[in-house]
């Protein structure tokens, strides 16, 4: 009883967003039970299961997400694995492989920023700004160089398809994915010099302050800044 009543709260603590996602998974699992559409039941089961992992990991690591990086981590999920798998968008839509990772690139160009930062303490100074974004953006690019090693070992192991047209759906991959972490690397710069893109920025600057024990030595970093006093 205790276990449902915090599943419940857990429930009712995310985005209405994600409560959309996690509704519209588990109707999918029970519809696939009831017409015996097993495959469907075990993708819906295990894009559930993938959306709670980087929740699990953040909250046992004693950090708090700001709602952008919850919404856009369990809808990037949500539409790789149900979507792109269940219901066939990669092939129904020859976009959808581009726009994963694009938006996915950005987000660990962001997520790469972050943990340099974590690094240095939230010290703006201990590194160049450039140097910041340029490990950002190896991060990002590293990964998605990654996920396409994964793919290719799939499909040599396996027999899968996840390399779709070979060479060039790979080299398109890894395209996109240096479009997409340089983008979120220049967020990162400009947060550190103090300017705006849009929301990207602010995001950075909300999970900064929701976890304002990480970054000890943000607050000597804008003393520096301002200069000696007296």
């Amino acid at each position: 009883m205790r276990r449902l009543t915090w599943a419940g709260r857990a429930f009712r603590a995310q985005p209405y967003a994600v409560q959309a996602i996690w509704i519209s998974l588990w109707l999918a699992v029970g519809f696939a039970v009831w017409e015996g559409q097993w495959s469907l039941a075990f993708v819906a089961l295990a894009t559930f299961g993938a959306s709670l992992v980087p929740l699990v990991l953040v909250a046992r690591l004693g950090m708090r997400l700001p709602m952008p990086f919850i919404v856009g981590i369990v809808g990037f999920v949500y539409a790789t694995i149900f979507l792109g798998e269940a219901f066939d968008f990669y092939h129904r839509y020859p976009w959808w492989d581009v726009v994963m990772h694009g938006g996915s690139a950005i987000g660990f160009g962001l997520m790469g920023f972050l943990f340099v930062f974590l690094l240095f303490e939230g010290d703006r100074y201990a590194a160049p700004a450039w140097a910041m974004a340029l490990i950002a953006f190896c991060v990002a690019v590293t990964i998605g160089a990654v996920w396409e090693i994964f793919e290719f070992g799939m499909d040599q192991l396996f027999g899968l398809n996840m390399q779709k047209s070979g060479l060039p759906d790979t080299m398109g991959d890894l395209i996109v994915d240096v479009i997409g972490g340089a983008f979120g690397a220049l967020c990162g710069y400009l947060f550190l010099r103090g300017q705006e893109l849009g929301g990207f920025t602010e995001v950075l600057g909300d999970f900064v302050m929701m976890n304002r024990a990480r970054f000890r030595r943000l607050r000597g970093s804008r003393r520096r800044n301002r200069g000696p006093e007296g």
